[in-house]
């Protein structure tokens, strides 16, 4: 089965557009074209479905991503071993938006600069997401937090999926974050304000505060939010919490008008499938442990 048309294939259905895969691949839309009717032809089925100038994959065609992702991704690994000296191919890193932000511009800068033969593609989502994204091979690994949940007045953290290797590389600490003018809190009970802030479901840090909150007071209410940016403004604005790594808060050079205060320390997790390995992944994951 001829990897190009593979690799063809995943661009269409990430893009779900002809045109958009051909820029991403610097090719011609036609050839593009050509090879998705060539692996059609080949399968014996139609992988995508045609409404106007998208492409949504058939049910048949979701099948068959994740047999392209897995192929793709073996035979990147397979390149990678025979030259065990030198970096190179292409690593894709998912991350958590805060961790993106506040972590990795200096460390990815510098991952870049020493092994310029790896493209690195980065994408941002909750942690959950991430973790799925990991185990069905769409990125090879991600940096996520590991969800906690507040029993019995302490902090309990709990399992990650089975079929992933983790190690920490970054410490953080979670803040409550709330309007300037709310009382000191000390207590779940005592957050007079019961609207969350917060990303979609999935998020970890969401999951944490959902977790705390809910131990005193009345049910909490959370509006989903698209940016830490946004998150902050809402709870400027006094209609809402949140919870936000205290590295993330210290980013802008005039500190957000809202109050702080420690709620735990965790670590950020670098994961991997059990089992992979390449010389691109081993040089990130040293960059990303060694000082800034």
């Amino acid at each position: 089965m001829d990897l190009n048309n593979l690799a063809i294939f995943r661009a269409v259905a990430r893009e779900q557009s002809v045109t958009r895969a051909a820029q991403s691949l610097q090719r011609a839309q036609s050839n593009v074209t050509t090879r998705i009717q060539q692996l059609e032809a080949e399968l014996g089925v139609s992988l995508f479905l045609r409404e106007g100038k998208r492409m949504l994959l058939t049910e048949q065609g979701q099948a068959f991503l994740a047999y392209a992702e897995q192929l793709l991704t073996l035979a990147d690994e397979a390149r990678q071993a025979l030259h065990p000296e030198q970096p190179s191919g292409t690593l894709r890193l998912g991350s958590m938006e805060s961790t993106a932000a506040a972590r990795l511009p200096q460390p990815l800068a510098r991952f870049h600069q020493e092994h310029p033969q790896v493209t690195l593609e980065v994408s941002t989502g909750p942690s959950l997401p991430m973790l799925d994204a990991v185990l069905t091979r769409r990125v090879d690994c991600a940096l996520v937090a590991q969800p906690h949940s507040w029993q019995e007045g302490r902090w309990q953290a709990e399992e990650l999926p089975a079929g992933l290797d983790a190690q920490a590389v970054f410490r953080e600490e979670l803040l409550l974050v709330l309007p300037t003018s709310h009382p000191p809190v000390e207590r779940p009970e005592q957050v007079q304000i019961r609207t969350l802030a917060g990303f979609a479901q999935g998020c970890s840090y969401r999951h944490i505060a959902l977790s705390w909150l809910g131990c005193g007071g009345p049910a909490v209410r959370v509006q989903e939010i698209g940016s830490y940016h946004g998150i902050l403004a809402c709870v400027a604005a006094g209609s809402c919490v949140g919870v936000v790594p205290r590295s993330l808060l210290e980013l802008p050079r005039q500190p957000p008008a809202v109050r702080s205060i420690p709620l735990l320390e965790l670590d950020t997790l670098l994961v991997r499938r059990q089992g992979y390995a390449s010389v691109a992944f081993e040089r990130l994951q040293e960059t990303l442990r060694s000082p800034q």
